[in-house]
């Protein structure tokens, strides 16, 4: 099954998030903080929203860094994904 984003949106899949600190320390999967940085799986056509013309300026494989709590989460074919609005992607990450 494949997801197909609308409008201005974009599929994600979260990164793996830091299991050491950068002093090797290990944490507990209750003390990671939930990952920000995403890969961009699937991109809207954009168009119309709210009256502006959008543009699309992320392209699958994308590394992006999004808002905290941003996002509609879903499960499909047990990979966990998230879908955002193009607005709520803070930056590209190289």
């Amino acid at each position: 099954m494949n997801i197909k984003p609308l409008s201005d949106r974009v599929v994600i899949k979260m990164l793996e998030a830091e299991e050491t600190t950068k002093g090797g320390i290990i944490l507990t999967s209750a003390a990671q903080e939930k990952p920000q940085v995403a890969e961009v799986c699937a991109v809207g056509p954009g168009g119309i929203v709210d009256g502006h013309e959008v543009k699309m300026e992320l392209k699958v494989g994308d590394k992006v860094l999004i808002s905290k709590y941003a996002g509609t989460e879903v499960k499909l074919d047990g990979n966990e994904y998230t879908i955002v609005r193009q607005s709520d992607v803070l930056a590209i990450v190289d």
